[in-house]
């Protein structure tokens, strides 16, 4: 009786089987992409790693309600498990991650994290907290006055919505119910400032004073956040308007490789939330519903380290941006 209940949750959402396996898929390759970036940077191979460990769940189904090439993303620096998922590779990461002539963002010259895709619709991010919301809404503007059903979903942390870029946005696509999602990824920390010390009050209420609809979500329950963001990805094609979505996480890194956070958290927190580790909890629920047993567990971890692992070591021997090309796409050509 309870496998059958847990897995009429998925069955309402209209998931099948496979989803449920792409969805673990895509978690589980985005942190061990993060962990493998991590040892790149002890190495002295990468010279800065911002992680998005323990926000797997937050981005992965979010994403997941995205059409590669037709929607847009706006991610901000934490999110490669969204643009894992829409197509860039390992190898791509990597080849940013040690600024090699072969990164598909950038050519090696912008820093890691600043994810870009024509052909995929990922914006790059500026360096600027919160800009890029102003930009999404003005692409969830274009789709809405060429009449298409583009929807765009724009991120970033609890931090960037102390900004006036966020609010500004935020008021201009509630006047013009754009179709545009807002997702907040809120870690608990912008970088080691506390939530509470950060944000006055619930960043999900916001939106009723901007004219729609704003979510609390447990944003390590990735069904969860599945749910909130097709919900709000239909809202926006039908010419509803914009959602808010606040998935309530935790970042079990520090910041950045720069960061020491023992200056501001215990271990014990850390462990605590370690403990409602995303992945970990989805595989239980797979378990629950005969969908994942150790050896599917450990085959499927075994084929991405694996891809990982080659992946890394690709981006290690290639050759770095040649500094001729460091002005490319910066200035027109005459």
């Amino acid at each position: 009786m309870a496998i059958r209940e847990t897995r009429s949750r998925y069955e309402a959402l209209g998931l099948s089987e496979d989803d449920l396996r792409r969805l673990h898929y895509h978690m589980l390759r985005a942190r061990r992409v993060d962990e493998r970036s991590w040892i790149l940077n002890r190495q002295g191979k990468a010279a800065f790693v911002i992680s998005c460990q323990g926000q797997e769940a937050a981005q992965v189904g979010a994403a997941y309600n995205l059409r590669p090439g037709h929607d847009y993303l706006y991610p901000y620096y934490r999110d490669s498990g969204m643009t894992l998922l829409l197509g860039q590779t390992p190898r791509g990461q990597f080849l940013s991650l040690m600024g090699k002539k072969e990164d598909p963002n950038s050519g090696g010259r912008q820093m890691p994290g600043h994810y870009s895709d024509r052909a995929l619709n990922i914006v790059t991010a500026s360096a600027p907290v919160g800009v890029q919301y102003p930009q999404a809404t003005g692409t969830a503007l274009a789709f809405k006055m060429r009449k298409e059903d583009g929807v765009v979903l724009v991120c970033g942390g609890e931090a960037s919505t102390s900004g006036g870029d966020w609010h500004e946005a935020m008021n201009f696509a509630g006047i013009h119910d754009l179709p545009v999602v807002f997702l907040v990824e809120n870690n608990v920390y912008s970088i080691s400032t506390p939530a509470a010390a950060q944000v006055a009050g619930s960043i999900a209420a916001r939106a009723e004073g901007y004219g729609f609809p704003g979510h609390a979500i447990d944003g390590n329950d990735v069904l969860a956040v599945y749910e909130a963001a097709r919900e709000a990805f239909e809202r926006a094609r039908s010419g509803d308007g914009p959602t808010l979505i606040e998935a309530k996480t935790y970042r079990i890194t520090a910041h950045s490789s720069d960061d020491d956070d023992r200056r501001y958290r215990e271990r014990e927190e850390i462990e605590e939330w370690r403990l409602k580790d995303p992945i970990l909890r989805f595989e239980k629920y797979l378990a629950e519903n005969g969908l994942l047993d150790e050896e599917q567990k450990e085959a499927m971890d075994a084929e991405i380290k694996a891809e990982v692992a080659e992946a890394s070591e690709y981006a290690d021997n290639a050759p770095f941006a040649d500094p001729e090309d460091v002005l490319t796409g910066v200035y027109a050509e005459v």
